[in-house]
């Protein structure tokens, strides 16, 4: 049995793919009889207990990530030195597991500190934005004065892995995200409606390249009348994609907001294809593991975290979004050829099992082990 403390930069109170994963992570943990627990900001305006299981160190403020420049969340302040270390002698952990440990500030002081075997993981693309000279002078060091005190690293990705990649000689452990297959298995039957539906469901900002879906469903729409598109999630451009939909005269669009994980995985099961147009900054794609795990089929940005995850059959879901006619030829594809929907069906069925989180825990129990032999 292993003493594992999991240590999320995020507010619990926001969800999202980071904290999901640490979620599933310590759930997965403690069925295999190791004790858990997750190390976290305090969410702001949280005057209670921390829930069973949870340490709160620090407290939130709104924060602009270091991977994305469009992108805000809430993230540790500077949490107390002398609470840090009684937390730490009281827990006395085997293993410390970060994740996205170059958030500041909590895990760099959690590490200055820790005599535990230190584990981090990268989940995050680091777009093109932060390669410029001013943000690498403050992203380097920081990063730098995070890596010297972790003994192994992983990443969900080879894109996740790619910028840290180029600052250390350490070997990256890549280790996928997952999801939880027997939620969907759970799932009623859902029979597609009469009309086809095209689904999109993130926020609604630059990167996700809403706008081109939006061009090549009015270039689709020309032979597609009865064809709708639905857009969950919100976001800083919802108002311009809003205007955009008027400017193009689409009709048969539904700007819902933000859902429900309940609703998601129902719009998820209704629709004919979930189409993320994403153009950057994307590490992974769990939604892309949903939509192949509900039985609907995908359309994906041609960004490298995507490709990483649309291998073999796969592949013929990436696109370059930019390009509307091929944009909008794509997805006609998956909406019509029965041949493409049978062959990637097929695929999907089979590709997706390596990414239940039982795999997934297992394969981080196992690092948790050598590292303990290696570092311990």
């Amino acid at each position: 049995m292993m003493k594992i403390g999991l240590v999320c930069p995020y507010s619990i109170s926001e969800h999202g793919g980071v904290l999901e994963v640490v979620l599933a992570l310590k759930d997965g943990l403690e069925q295999r009889g190791h004790r858990v627990k997750i190390i976290t900001p305090q969410p702001r305006k949280h005057d209670q207990e921390p829930p069973d299981g949870v340490i709160f160190a620090g407290t939130s403020v709104d924060f602009r990530t270091l991977t994305f420049s469009e992108t805000t969340a809430q993230v540790s302040s500077t949490p107390d030195n002398d609470k840090i270390d009684a937390m730490l002698a009281e827990e006395q952990f085997d293993i410390l597991h970060f994740h996205e440990p170059w958030q500041p500030l909590l895990s760099r002081q959690l590490l200055q500190r820790s005599d535990a075997v230190n584990i981090g993981t990268f989940h995050a693309k680091v777009t093109d934005a932060l390669m410029s000279r001013a943000i690498l002078k403050v992203v380097a060091p920081y990063l730098n004065s995070v890596l010297k005190y972790l003994h192994v690293l992983t990443a969900v990705s080879d894109s996740g892995a790619s910028y840290v990649a180029g600052m250390t000689d350490q070997p990256i452990t890549i280790i996928p995200n997952g999801i939880d297959l027997t939620r969907y298995r759970k799932l009623p039957a859902v029979k597609k409606g009469p009309e086809q539906t095209i689904l999109f469901i993130g926020r609604l900002e630059r990167r996700k390249g809403v706008k081109y879906l939006l061009k090549a469903f009015q270039i689709l729409s020309q032979d597609n009348p009865g064809l709708q598109l639905i857009i969950a999630g919100n976001g800083p451009d919802r108002e311009k994609l809003e205007m955009l939909a008027d400017d193009l005269k689409l009709t048969n669009i539904s700007f819902l907001g933000y859902v429900s994980e309940e609703l998601k995985l129902e719009l998820l099961a209704k629709a004919d294809v979930f189409c993320s147009p994403a153009i950057l900054g994307e590490s992974f794609g769990i939604v892309l593991l949903e939509a192949m795990a509900t039985n609907t089929l995908c359309v994906a940005g041609n960004n490298s975290g995507y490709e990483g995850v649309m291998q073999g059959v796969g592949s013929l879901s990436i696109v370059n979004p930019v390009d509307s006619d091929e944009f909008a030829r794509r997805l006609n594809l998956f909406l019509h050829e029965k041949a493409v929907q049978d062959l990637w069906y097929a695929w999907a069925e089979d590709y997706i099992k390596q990414f239940d989180y039982p795999k997934v825990v297992d394969q981080y129990e196992e690092l948790y082990r050598e590292a303990l032999k290696q570092h311990g």
